[in-house]
């Protein structure tokens, strides 16, 4: 049996109020909507992509119920493809009502987590050129430059025993995936 290696493609959530995070998605992650029905129970849905090759990167899905205040999602993550995209994310949320802002650097990301309208948490991030052994975090200023931000990520990163470029590490997961 040969290996499988699968990739996540797409992740649901029920909702409370769907509209209000359809309209929160949109606004601060730019998502689109590409599809919206009934599916079985007559649960209502929302398609959503920010990728022209996905038909839906993110559902919501009516009928939420109470958790009594326990939100079993620890996050919802999204990648975006620059430092000025992550600023703009990072202003948008802040504009649109997220709480509970942090701008973290992994080392081997730089990520925005905050809490969307009903409470779950949101991470914004892009990649780093360099690898740390997880978790790593250390507050991140977006108000430095990009070139700031990338000398002082890799020097942090150098004095972590663990450093190497993210090139390399994906040369030895992908060796190990192999196996």
């Amino acid at each position: 049996m040969g290996n499988i290696h699968a990739r996540l493609a797409h992740v649901g959530i029920y909702a409370h109020d769907k509209p209000r995070l359809e309209h929160f998605y949109t606004t601060v992650l730019g998502l689109m909507v590409t599809d919206t029905g009934k599916g079985r129970g007559g649960l209502e849905l929302t398609f959503m992509s920010g990728n022209p090759g996905n038909h839906h990167q993110f559902v919501l899905v009516s009928g939420r119920p109470d958790t009594s205040g326990f939100n079993p999602i620890n996050q919802i993550s999204f990648m975006v493809d620059s430092l000025a995209d992550l600023r703009e994310v990072h202003g948008r949320a802040l504009d649109s009502g997220a709480t509970d802002m942090r701008v973290i650097s992994h080392g081997n990301a730089w990520s925005c987590y905050f809490k969307d309208p009903e409470g779950n948490t949101v991470e914004a991030y892009l990649d780093s050129p360099f690898h740390v052994p997880q978790p790593h975090g250390e507050p991140l200023d977006l108000s430095k430059s990009d070139e700031e931000i990338l000398r002082e990520t890799e020097a942090a990163c150098r004095a972590d025993p663990g450093f190497m470029t993210m090139e390399t590490f994906q040369a030895s997961l992908a060796r190990r995936l192999a196996d």
